[in-house]
C-alpha cells in the first residue's frame, strides 16, 4: 500500500520524500486547486520528477479544477509537457481535461480527483472503462462501500484519504467561497467561510445579530473536524487499498515531514505484525490540527464530525526551522520561529527514534556574533553534544 503525501512547495516535496512518501502529489502554477500555495514552476516540476524517480518516488501532479473555455486552449502545451518530463500520473476530475489529457499526454496515467464525487462502484466501473488507471474515493464512503467498490472493480486502483482537513460540502465541490468572496473554491482559491463564526440577522431588524445554536457549545455551523484513520490502518490495508492519501498542500514543512514519517512507521510496523505504539499516534497531536475524527469510516454522523466551539488550530508544538547543515556538532538553522538561550527544543529525523531533545546552551550568527534569542527568517549555529542524522527538524513544546 502506497503512502502519499503532499508537496504544497519544490522544499516540502523534498522532505515529504526525506520522511517516507512513496509517493508525492503536487501542481504547477495553474490548473490546481491550491491556488494560494506556492505549487511548483514548471523548471521545478522537471527537477521534482527528477528527485524523486532518483529516490525511487512516484510524482502525480494535480490538474484538477473545473475547466472554463480560456482554460482549454491553453492545456493541451501544459499536458505535453507533464509527458516529456515523465510525471507518474495526471490527477483529473473535470472530463474535458480528461479527454486532452488522452489526446496530447496520452503515456501518462490519469487518477480521478476526489472533486469527481465517485460514491459508487458503477461511477469507478465508468471512468475505469474511459481508461482511468486509479480513483481517489469520495471522503463520504463508509469503508463498506469501499469493499464493495474493490469487489466490483478489482483491477482498478483504489486511493483514500486517510489524514487532513475535511470540506463541509461533497468532496470539496463548494460554491460559498465563490459567493461570499468571489474567491472559486472549484479554481483553487477557496477562503474557507466553513470556519467562519456565523450569526443570523432578521430582515426588518437590521444590527440585531441573533445566535445560531446547533448545540449549547456554539455556532460555528459548517466547521468540520479534521480526519484522522491512524488506528483504522489495518483494516484499510485488508481492504486492499492501493495509496492512503494525506491532505495538506497548504501546510508546513513540518506538518508533511511528521505526519508521513508517522503514518509510514505504522504501516512498516502493521506489515511486521506488529501493533503501531501510542507514543506514535501522540505524534499526530503535535502537528498543528482541528479536533480529529474518523469522518464517514464507520457511518456518518455529522455531531462527530462537526466541531461548534471554535476553527482554531490546536497547536502543542511549535516548528522552529530545518537544519541545513551540520559541521561537527554544529548545526545551522534556518529560522521560522524564535527561540532562547536555554529553550528546551526537539529534532526530530526520518527515523522516530532517532529522535533528541536538547537545551539550547549557545546562538551565533553565522559570523560567530553570539545572540540570546533568535528571529524568523535568519540563519543561526549552535552547538550540540553529538553528531546527528541528516534533514532533521527542529520543534518547541508549547504546553
Amino acid at each position: 500500500m502506497e503512502l502519499l503525501s503532499p508537496a504544497g512547495s519544490f522544499e516540502k516535496l523534498k522532505y515529504a520524500v526525506y520522511y517516507g512518501a512513496d509517493a508525492v502529489y503536487t501542481a504547477g502554477e495553474q490548473f490546481g486547486l491550491r491556488a494560494k500555495s506556492i505549487n511548483l514552476s514548471q523548471k521545478e516540476l522537471k527537477q521534482a520528477v527528477e528527485f524523486c524517480h532518483q529516490n525511487n518516488v512516484k510524482l502525480y501532479i494535480a490538474v484538477n479544477i473545473f475547466a472554463h473555455n480560456t482554460d482549454i486552449a491553453i492545456l493541451p502545451k501544459y499536458l505535453k509537457f507533464l509527458q516529456e518530463i515523465s510525471v507518474d500520473a495526471i490527477i483529473i476530475s473535470d472530463p474535458a481535461i480528461f479527454s486532452l489529457a488522452q489526446n496530447y499526454a496520452p503515456l501518462i496515467p490519469i487518477h480521478i480527483s476526489t472533486q469527481a464525487n465517485v460514491t459508487s462502484w458503477k461511477s469507478a466501473e465508468f471512468w475505469f472503462k474511459l481508461g482511468a488507471k486509479r480513483i481517489i474515493l469520495a471522503r463520504e464512503l463508509s469503508i463498506n462501500e469501499v469493499k464493495k467498490i474493490k469487489t466490483e472493480i478489482p483491477e482498478i486502483e483504489l486511493e483514500m484519504f486517510v489524514h487532513g482537513a475535511m470540506c463541509m460540502s461533497y468532496s470539496g465541490r463548494c460554491l460559498l467561497s465563490s459567493f461570499l468572496n468571489s474567491r472559486d473554491a472549484n479554481r483553487g482559491n477557496c477562503s474557507q467561510p466553513c470556519r467562519w463564526q456565523y450569526n443570523l440577522i432578521e430582515e426588518s431588524r437590521p444590527g440585531e445579530y441573533f445566535p445560531i445554536e446547533e448545540d449549547s457549545k456554539g455556532t460555528y455551523i459548517l466547521n468540520s473536524k479534521d480526519l484522522c484513520l491512524f488506528d483504522k490502518l489495518l483494516e484499510i490495508i485488508h481492504t486492499g487499498i492501493n495509496s492512503i492519501k494525506i491532505e495538506g498542500r497548504m501546510k508546513s514543512l513540518y506538518y508533511v515531514a511528521n505526519v508521513t514519517r508517522t503514518y509510514k512507521t505504522a504501516i512498516t510496523d502493521l506489515k511486521n505484525r506488529k501493533k503501531p505504539s501510542y507514543n506514535l499516534k501522540k505524534e499526530l497531536d503535535k502537528v498543528s490540527h482541528r479536533v480529529y475524527t474518523e469522518g464517514f469510516f464507520e457511518n456518518f454522523d455529522s455531531s462527530f464530525s462537526q466541531h461548534y466551539e471554535s476553527s482554531s488550530y490546536i497547536r502543542n508544538y511549535q516548528f522552529i526551522g530545518k537544519i541545513l547543515q551540520q559541521k561537527g556538532k554544529t548545526i545551522h538553522i534556518e529560522v521560522k520561529a524564535k527561540f532562547s538561550l536555554n529553550d528546551e527544543l526537539e529534532i526530530i529525523f526520518p527515523e522516530i527514534e532517532k529522535d533528541i531533545k536538547f537545551k539550547v546552551r549557545n546562538i551565533r550568527k553565522e559570523d560567530d556574533e553570539s545572540l540570546n534569542f533568535t528571529k524568523p527568517n535568519t540563519i543561526v549555529k549552535i552547538d550540540l553534544e553529538q553528531k546527528i542524522p541528516l534533514h532533521g527538524i527542529i520543534r518547541k513544546k508549547l504546553i
